[in-house]
């Protein structure tokens, strides 16, 4: 049978709300027991004349009392998708004592049981298959969890919250009991139960309170969860530097697992994760691998205050928790290594995977209009895009207005499931600025194009940009309203490569302005210019577009002189992607393969900045990979594309020797430092460093 399509315009808010729930586990690996004790209500906001409907998959009902009797089997019907009471009171108490068999659950949705413990994965219908239950995210319930297993087999019982009690129970079991103070949706609850070993640290909040740190790994891990622990502490110290958000239970728990089918999962202070995102050690462990920890952890940490605290109306608001999330990992990254690099690696990811998603068959909106399997749901579009439409509405608020914003949003919306509308309602009247125009991009596929227009007046010194944007049409969406794009520009003299100052009539001069294009086509007239200017736009990419029709000498000349990291590599790589694909060209003639001096003096004025960011001269000093030449191909030919890139690597190593040997060897010098993300600092840059001075021929991979 096909799933049927969900569509967003069908939401109603719930006919019954949850308040307490208590779960009793009782857990046997082929024949769990779990008794579920609901307090219910009437929803004031639901449909009154509803009867109460409960979410259940692949378990069994074994009792159903309401108010401590047993329900006549005519008030209730259980079918293959969940259990209906008809005609139920106002307010209830219901008891519900299921059946299940973790360690047939293939499905890994759920409780299951995997490498002999039990584990659960709730997001985003999983609670189904444990208990019957309103499994939607704006059902927010208080949770307190008992979990009862043999001690030999199961010493370790984790469950969402504060642990409030333990004892031992007969026949050599025991038992632990979790609550969990903040409501929350049941996509968020978790049982971890097995023979795990811990690694303990704790923090201290900003209030002064203590908080328990736990990773629970298996025996022999123990040695590898230094990095995540850090990086841990590192993320709840900045969530309250950077967003005045201190964490909220007494212990925060992690637990490690190689076969989690899922990356990692925020669950209410039992964080799961898969191993790769949390084992690490210098010896073993790649910079990515370190890089990527980094993230995923202090991702899951900061879902804390937006997704759990603050949480989805509906799966059609996925983008509110993710995209903020994104963003807010995002940020962190940046703030604990080089700035510029962590933007080169979000916007090379964004044009790899989002780009493409835009520009295909299953182009969708940030926020898209149905579904069908709520799985397929997890996109780059609702990740990634969603992070740049954030990060666009940063811009347009500046960090100050952000924060502000933000402010507002966590007091106004706590405990709440709620909507994109709510949170852009929420900030821009905590930073006095309407967002509504913003969630044309929550509405709107495609990406974005920009093409500009330049004129200069010499008689009255200045400078007017004329910008343009188009939309292509999207599958379902063939017209498009323009979208707020927030430009961020800098201006450059043309002889000298200086900054200028931007000075719009009736406005103070600045280096550096947001040009916000709102309409399908605006122009900006800069007065006080002696000469014609270069302008750099895009400057950080300040928002998810393509930027069309700038020459080569353009890309070289921001590449070699513009303030903004970012704007260099990226001109330099579209030059590098140009020049060394007329290069294949070329070869593939017969001709010449010879690099022009322009390129190689682009390359060399990144080369003298090196040391004062040594990760990002790693990436501005990497050719484009023969993978990346071969992506703007009609057909791919792999020899000319090995050949000119060769050619590149050479004829820049000539060139430069000089200062890539000194640079080298300062870099060699600082020594391989700490495995915390410095370690890129004094790594990399000296291997990129060293292709180039390789003799030709020589079997250099250096991209």
């Amino acid at each position: 049978m096909s799933d049927a399509v969900v569509h967003r315009g069908d939401y109603r808010p719930p006919a019954f709300l949850v308040d307490e729930v208590d779960l009793l586990f009782r857990l046997e690996p082929d024949a769990t027991l779990v008794t579920a004790q609901l307090r219910l209500r009437r929803n004031p906001a639901g449909e009154a004349a509803l009867p109460l409907r409960l979410d259940g998959e692949a378990i069994e009902l074994v009792a159903l009392r309401r108010d401590g009797r047993a329900l006549d089997p005519a008030s209730y019907r259980v079918d293959a998708t969940g259990l209906t009471l008809f005609d139920p009171p106002a307010a209830f108490a219901l008891e519900i004592v299921t059946r299940l068999d973790p360690a047939a659950n293939t499905a890994l949705s759920g409780l299951y049981v995997s490498g002999g413990n039990f584990y659960t994965q709730c997001e985003a219908e999983g609670f189904r298959r444990i208990t019957f239950f309103p499994d939607r995210p704006d059902v927010m319930a208080r949770y307190t969890t008992t979990l009862v297993a043999d001690r030999a087999r199961f010493p370790v019982l984790l469950s969402n919250g504060n642990c409030v009690d333990q004892g031992a129970a007969e026949g050599g079991r025991h038992w632990v009991k979790w609550h969990d103070p903040h409501p929350k949706p049941c996509y968020l609850f978790a049982v971890v139960a097995g023979d795990l070993v811990a690694v303990r640290d704790h923090f201290v909040t900003c209030s002064g309170r203590r908080v328990a740190l736990a990773i629970w790994v298996r025996r022999g891990d123990e040695d590898k969860c230094g990095h995540a622990m850090h990086c841990l502490k590192s993320a709840m110290a900045w969530d309250e530097r950077v967003f005045g958000r201190e964490y909220d239970l007494d212990v925060f728990n992690i637990a490690a697992v190689s076969d989690f089918n899922m990356g990692a999962m925020e669950n209410k202070g039992l964080n799961i994760f898969n191993t790769r995102y949390v084992l690490a050690r210098p010896d073993t462990a790649s910079d990515t691998d370190y890089r990527g920890i980094e993230t995923v952890i202090s991702h899951e940490y900061f879902h804390n205050w937006t997704g759990n605290r603050i949480t989805c109306r509906d799966w059609f608001q996925l983008s509110l928790k993710e995209g903020l999330t994104v963003f807010r990992d995002q940020e962190f990254s940046a703030d604990q290594g080089s700035r510029a690099v962590q933007r080169i690696a979000d916007v090379r990811r964004l044009r790899a995977a989002q780009f493409s998603e835009d520009a295909g068959p299953l182009a969708h909106p940030v926020r898209p209009d149905s579904y069908q399997k709520i799985d397929n749901f997890y996109t780059a579009t609702v990740y990634q895009k969603g992070a740049e439409v954030v990060r666009m509405i940063h811009t347009r608020l500046g960090a100050a207005g952000f924060r502000a914003g933000m402010d507002r949003y966590f007091v106004q919306c706590d405990n709440q499931a709620v909507t994109i509308e709510d949170f852009l309602a929420a900030l821009g009247e905590g930073a006095g600025v309407d967002l509504t125009p913003f969630l044309k991009w929550y509405e709107e596929a495609g990406t974005p194009e920009i093409t500009a227009e330049e004129s200069y007046d010499a008689a009255s010194r200045s400078f007017t940009l004329r910008l343009r944007q188009y939309i292509p049409p999207t599958p379902g969406q063939t017209e498009k309203a323009p979208l707020p794009i927030p430009i961020r520009l800098g201006l450059l003299d043309a002889e000298t490569g200086q900054p200028l100052a931007l000075c719009l009539a009736g406005e103070a001069a600045s280096l550096e302005r947001v040009l916000l294009l709102d309409e399908a086509e605006q122009e900006w007239r800069f007065t006080g210019l002696v000469r014609r200017p270069v302008p750099a736009l895009l400057r950080g990419f300040s928002a998810p577009v393509k930027l069309r029709g700038q020459d080569r000498a353009r890309l070289r000349f921001l590449a070699t002189h513009d303030p903004d990291p970012f704007l260099r590599w990226d001109c330099l790589q579209r030059d590098a992607t140009e020049t060394l694909l007329e290069a294949a060209a070329a070869w593939r003639s017969g001709s010449n393969l010879g690099l022009d001096a322009g390129l190689i003096a682009a390359f060399a004025a990144q080369l003298e900045q090196a040391e004062a960011d040594p990760a990002f001269a790693a990436e501005a000093l990497t050719l484009p990979s023969e993978t990346q030449l071969g992506e703007e191909m009609a057909e791919i030919d792999v020899e000319a594309l090995h050949a000119a890139r060769e050619a590149a690597r050479v004829a820049i190593g000539r060139a430069l020797a000089v200062p890539l040997a000194a640079t080298y060897e300062r870099l060699r010098r600082r020594g391989r430092a700490a495995p915390d993300g410095g370690r890129l600092a004094g790594g990399r840059p000296r291997i990129i460093c060293l292709p180039y001075l390789l003799p030709p021929g020589a079997a250099a991979r250096t991209g």
